[in-house]
């Protein structure tokens, strides 16, 4: 299976990517099929090879979750809501109800003192 990933490149501690095809049994750093882009962290530059790209995917290219995102951002996919995305909101919608919940009761309790 060919994923999309990325490859770490430039010196210690100022780490670049480059955007790359390469098959899924493969090392992070290794040798891989074409390169499609880049991506540096700092900056937050992006430069992406848009035809060589949907080329990959067409032929069925799985991308990494931080490829996706970057892929997103940049227009060749459209943004789909991952389900752990949909668990945290859940979760924080929860808490938000059981906060406002607790706060009624300890107006209700004030309330009844007065």
């Amino acid at each position: 299976m060919i994923k999309l990933r990325l490859k770490r490149f430039g010196k210690k501690k100022e780490a670049s990517f480059r955007i790359v095809a390469c098959n899924s049994t493969s090392r992070r750093d290794g040798r891989p099929l074409q390169e499609l882009g880049f991506y540096n962290p700092r900056t937050k530059e992006t430069r992406l090879d848009t035809e060589a790209l949907r080329l990959r995917l067409t032929q069925g290219a799985q991308p990494t979750n931080v490829v996706r995102t970057l892929l997103e951002k940049g227009g060749l996919l459209d943004k789909k809501e991952r389900p752990s995305i949909a668990i945290g909101k859940a979760k924080l919608a929860q808490k938000e109800k059981a906060e406002k919940a607790e706060a009624k009761k300890s107006e209700a309790t004030e309330a009844e003192k007065e």
